[in-house]
């Protein structure tokens, strides 16, 4: 996998080895992407590809929300279909791909290992207990604040609330990345990967598969 790819999020399973060790894996749908656009350094001052992977229309009942007008141009520009998800993934050498081209798992082994990056479960407004893991007050008579957080100000000096402090709010729903993960098995003919443990974001959502740049094993 030398620039990444895109995947959407179909669930965890367990993989059994001959031995008959049991792996937790999740399954991810990775590909096949085409190649929308190159983006160059004379050009954009940077060098990587755009992708596209899923749905070719997003309809909300009868209206369909996407593609756009100006996203149509966009595709119709690269003689590609309009597709539902488009990322961007930096590369050493666009002149190795060609605009319209797929990109599939075909390269990727069993053992090879990857980043995963993906948006969280959104869990809401969440108290410090559940969003940051505070021990909470005493669990006997006479305290009153048996989940709140305590005493968040200060003394004489400085006399305010510092940033930085752990408060209630809003909790997931965020960018997360994952790192080093190793692919158990793969699928060519189905465009599925295996991939040891648990990855972030709900099922159906979308991933971005990288080559790991952490060493070690």
């Amino acid at each position: 996998m030398e620039t990444g790819i895109l995947g959407r999020k179909i669930g965890m399973t367990r993989f059994f080895k001959e031995s008959g060790e049991s792996i937790p894996v999740t399954v991810v749908e990775a590909g096949p992407c085409l190649v929308v656009q190159k983006k160059t350094t004379q050009k954009d001052g940077y060098q990587a590809l755009q992708l596209g992977f899923g749905a070719k229309a997003i309809r909300k009942g009868k209206k369909r929300i996407w593609p756009t007008k100006p996203s149509q141009g966009h595709f119709k520009k690269a003689n590609v279909e309009p597709v539902e998800t488009l990322r961007e993934f930096r590369v050493e050498d666009v002149d190795k791909f060609e605009v319209g081209q797929a990109l599939t798992i075909a390269e990727v082994k069993p053992g090879d290992r990857i980043d995963v990056l993906g948006r969280s479960k959104g869990k809401g407004f969440q108290g410090v207990m559940k969003r940051h893991g505070f021990g909470g007050g005493r669990a006997t008579h006479g305290c009153t604040t048996h989940r709140g957080p305590g005493s968040i100000g200060q003394s004489a000096d400085p006399s305010r609330v510092l940033p930085g402090v752990k408060l209630p709010g809003q909790m997931g729903d965020v960018r997360v990345s994952v790192r080093n993960l190793e692919i158990v098995d793969v699928d060519v003919e189905n465009n599925i990967l295996l991939i040891r443990g648990a990855l972030p974001g709900a099922k159906r959502s979308i991933l971005e598969l990288r080559p790991t740049n952490k060493l070690g094993s």
